[in-house]
């Protein structure tokens, strides 16, 4: 394999202000992703790059090893530019400096709890498979088939899938949520179409105590206290 990581990390943040350089029990939220990309490097191998559109962010990623010139312009850097878009600038930035890549590998730091092992446990799944995208998943916290309800016309609630008489959660058909942390994705099917677009997407499962992803203060009190508690393994 020779994946390209990709680290997003723009300046702007409204739920968590400054988010990406914002210490995380004593150290920057982003270093924690840099760190497990050097690691996960060491074993697959690739090209890490950065990509942002903030000279602190950059600075700070300098600080943990990872320098980088490339800036990500202020278009793609607002509150509605979408991950495709970024990750497609960043490709061609990679192709217009001869970095050789077969696959993308987007690590947002907002998961400070995924590990190098877990970079190249998807990384190898993905070698293994003809697919589009490896993601990472965890237990979903409910289940469309159990305790999620939408609307009829008539404004009575039905369950969102199925006939609604399972009566037990165990006995609902398993479903999973993104948890941020991991995304390997195919570049030549991420050229054609949207990440939800893709037919042939592959889970790469993480425990729900390690799929925390930071959006609001509150999440981020969580991981303080998490990360505090943990082993240096983590």
């Amino acid at each position: 394999m020779k994946p390209l990581f990709i680290i997003p990390a723009r300046g702007g943040s409204k739920g968590i202000p400054r988010k990406n350089i914002r210490p995380l029990n004593g150290k920057p939220l982003i270093a924690y992703t840099i760190e497990e990309a050097f690691k996960a490097r060491e074993i697959i191998g690739g090209h890490i790059m950065l990509s942002t559109d903030d000279e602190e962010i950059a600075e700070t990623a300098a600080c943990y090893g990872l320098e980088s010139r490339y800036r990500r312009p202020a278009e793609l850097a607002t509150d509605n530019a979408g991950s495709r878009e970024v990750m497609l600038h960043a490709m061609q930035a990679a192709c217009e400096e001869g970095i050789d890549y077969d696959c993308v590998i987007l690590l947002q730091p907002t998961s400070p709890l995924r590990t190098a092992a877990d970079i190249c446990a998807a990384a190898e799944l993905y070698s293994k498979h003809e697919c589009d995208m490896i993601v990472s998943v965890t237990t979903a916290p409910c289940n469309p088939y159990y305790d999620l309800f939408e609307t009829q016309a008539d404004g009575t609630l039905h369950v969102c899938k199925g006939n609604g008489l399972i009566t037990r959660r165990q006995d609902a058909p398993k479903v999973y949520l993104y948890n941020g942390a991991v995304y390997v994705i195919n570049p030549e099917s991420l050229k054609k179409m949207s990440l939800g677009e893709f037919p042939r997407r592959l889970p790469y499962f993480m425990e729900p105590g390690r799929s925390i992803d930071l959006d609001t203060p509150a999440d981020w009190e969580t991981a303080e206290k998490i990360i505090a508690s943990c082993s240096p393994s983590i």
